[in-house]
């Protein structure tokens, strides 16, 4: 029985915490996934395009949102419209060294509601590969120029800048959501490591501060439960002056001496119109608004518990009822006892 219990509690609190550790790592992946698929940092600081012709290889990169100076921009005489509103002007660019032209969409403020050309413009804009609306503005300035569509794609660049995309506003906001979110996963992990190294240092025992020295009464604990518990269900014990729970939906300790009210309530269990299962769970409640719920048992093993307990401690309040609301209500003057209604 000795080495049963042995560090009980304390192993216990670290499986707790070694299972919780799976799901903010998890999520921490995913994050640092979506970090990488979607060009979140690109928003925040773009790339200096140094050459419109290179947009490709920026695309390759991942650094799709950039900043440009450009410079001779003609206006090709077709626009871009999104609901009925026009929100670009398509420009072009020409590369006379390497006998191409790059396409540029500009807001209607930047070309001044389409200026037939601009000197130099410095933009903030991101790069978009072929889509329906640069394919169907190739195909019009093929006509317009008398070249045939293989032509025409082949003197332009598969890629354009487009300035209305920049989402700058959405950029901002996906950022902070995924570096907040990645942030308290990470914290999550390291709160979970350092409950795991120290298990004095986890929720469960710092409850312990409100009645002495969390690490002292922890080793208490151990001790008494270790030497021979006085009642043991599952995951339920009573040693000489604690209650201990170590089951899968958390960890609790509490001196005998601080409970101040006990009761269970049931749990109906049903899938779709079929009832299969009632469980119980006790509740605790002790000095220093210290509340304790261990769901999911059995009524014999919370009968039990109850008994004992009540046994142990004259001067706890037994069963929910309207008269004991009222008492601990008067005891420990908190709001959480006046939501409360009866448990059947």
């Amino acid at each position: 029985m000795q080495e049963q219990f042995n560090r009980h509690i304390s192993k216990n609190i670290q499986n707790f915490y070694r299972k919780r550790l799976i799901c903010p790592i998890l999520y921490l992946l995913f994050t640092l996934a979506l970090f990488q698929i979607f060009p979140v940092l690109s928003v925040i600081s773009p790339a200096k395009l140094t050459h419109i012709s290179n947009m490709e290889q920026q695309s390759q990169k991942n650094q799709v949102y950039v900043s440009a100076t450009l410079s001779h921009l003609k206006f090709t005489g077709y626009t871009k419209s999104r609901f009925h509103r026009v929100i670009g002007y398509y420009y072009y660019m020409e590369n006379k060294e390497k006998r191409e032209c790059s396409i540029i969409l500009l807001t209607p403020n930047a070309c001044e509601q389409g200026l037939p050309e601009i000197e130099t413009l410095t933009v903030y804009g991101k790069i978009l590969s072929v889509d329906a609306s640069f394919t169907s503005l190739l195909e019009h300035l093929s006509d317009d120029l008398n070249w045939t569509d293989s032509g025409i794609q082949s003197k332009v660049t598969p890629y354009y800048l487009s300035e209305p995309d920049f989402c700058y506003g959405f950029g901002i906001f996906l950022f902070l959501l995924l570096a907040g979110s990645a942030l308290y996963a990470g914290l999550q992990i390291l709160f979970f490591l350092s409950f795991i190294l120290r298990p004095d240092f986890s929720p469960p025992c710092r409850k312990l501060g409100h009645f002495g020295k969390p690490k002292e009464l922890l080793a208490q604990a151990e001790k008494e439960l270790a030497t021979l518990p006085q009642l043991a269900t599952e995951d339920m014990f009573i040693t000489e002056r604690f209650f201990i729970e170590t089951s899968k939906y958390g960890i609790a300790i509490v001196p005998i001496e601080e409970i101040i009210w006990i009761y269970k309530h049931s749990t109906l269990h049903k899938l779709f119109w079929r009832h299969f299962n009632i469980s119980y769970t006790l509740n605790i409640t002790a000095n220093k608004h210290v509340y304790i719920h261990c769901p999911k048992n059995i009524k014999s093993d919370i009968d039990g518990i109850i008994d004992y307990l009540s046994e142990a401690n004259h001067a706890i309040l037994v069963g929910f009822s309207e008269e004991n609301r009222q008492k601990i209500h008067a005891m420990q003057k908190s709001w959480h006892f006046r939501k409360k209604r009866a448990a059947k």
